[in-house]
């Protein structure tokens, strides 16, 4: 009786010592780590970048060595005219190549223009001081007058400057590019005030006589973020005594896709007084896919002379743009104008493709 007891106490000694055994060897097997679950989180989606920006290079930031930079673009347009009982013509507007090279404190740049009887656009060089603060131009590069003709083609949402912007600089020679000095002075503790002004060298008479020099003058503030306000002025022969001038006042608002542009300009020319307005609306519209956006675009000038000439002319412009990222462009616009020269007025619908490096 006693053996049965050894026994079946032998068997539950025996079963609790395997059974220690192998909660010990299963506590030295390692566990396999399950990882934590990640809590949702929203997709990262990367900050847009414009699609157009200003300037005809793609300008990087400085990293203080010495760089250098080509650049180039190219618009080649298709167009019907009711005027010209609605003709096709196809046309190189541009077809532009560049250098830039930069240094800390020096900038040069050159442009020209092989779609151009005048070849030559830019060549100048920019000197500044550490803060970029001060700067000095000196070379051809464009007069600071007319925020619509200082603005870059590629920038533009509409394929020409208008009009008005054609009317002065064309016909009467007010602005555009020039042999100049310039000075400008940048100061963005001051709502970003920015002050450009410069001698130029004059135009050209009917006979070809170079006229004396002309002087321009440009202040622009940005009192927050999505406004810019802007005053210019051009003076012709300014040291013989100023025969024609110009005055300008312009206002930017960028509210996200949106931009509205407005400039006002008056003053005397050869054929007397006269008077201009520009506007302008654009909205920027991203679609689905990386890097592409529609932008609608609507505009109006009017232009009035109201010396002993008087006359007037208008346009108006609307049109739909497809962009891509900062390197290509389609475009199509109708505009209806009466432009100075013209009878009557007329519908011209042109399609323009574009693109730059």
């Amino acid at each position: 009786m006693g053996r049965g007891k050894w026994s079946t106490g032998g068997r539950r000694a025996l079963m609790a010592t395997l059974l220690l055994m192998g909660a010990r060897g299963w506590a030295q097997e390692p566990i396999e780590k399950l990882e934590p679950l990640e809590p949702p989180t929203t997709p990262e989606v990367p900050a847009r970048q414009p699609v157009s920006e200003g300037g005809e290079g793609l300008r990087k930031e400085d990293d203080g060595g010495f760089q250098v930079r080509p650049f180039g673009r190219v618009f080649a347009r298709m167009s019907a005219d009711e005027r010209e009982q609605y003709t096709r013509s196809l046309s190189l507007q541009s077809a532009r190549v560049g250098l830039a090279a930069s240094l800390p404190y020096v900038e040069a740049e050159v442009t020209a223009d092989l779609s151009s009887k005048s070849m030559l656009k830019d060549a100048f060089v920019r000197v500044a001081d550490g803060s970029k603060q001060l700067r000095l131009y000196g070379g051809q590069f464009k007069a600071p007058f007319l925020a619509r003709e200082l603005e870059s083609r590629w920038s533009l949402p509409v394929m020409n400057r208008g009009l008005v912007a054609d009317y002065l600089e064309d016909t009467h020679k007010l602005g555009g590019r020039r042999m100049g000095l310039m000075g400008e002075v940048n100061l963005k503790e001051a709502w970003k005030l920015r002050i450009s002004g410069g001698v130029f060298e004059g135009a050209k008479d009917a006979s070809g006589t170079r006229l004396g020099e002309d002087a321009s003058l440009r202040v622009s503030v940005r009192p927050f973020k999505a406004l810019t306000l802007g005053t210019s002025t051009y003076l012709t022969e300014v040291f013989d005594g100023t025969r024609h001038h110009a005055v300008a006042a312009d206002a930017s608002l960028r509210l996200g896709g949106l931009e509205l542009t407005g400039e006002y300009v008056t003053g005397r020319l050869a054929v007397g007084p006269f008077m201009g307005q520009m506007g302008l609306a654009s909205f920027m519209l991203p679609l689905g896919l990386d890097g592409w956006a529609l932008q609608p675009v609507a505009g109006a000038e009017l232009l009035q002379l109201t010396g002993p000439l008087k006359a007037r002319g208008y346009a108006l412009v609307g049109g739909l743009n497809l962009l891509y990222s900062r390197h290509f462009k389609a475009q199509f616009q109708a505009e209806h104008a009466l432009r100075p020269g013209d009878e009557l007025a007329g519908i011209e619908y042109s399609l323009q493709l574009a693109t730059r490096f």
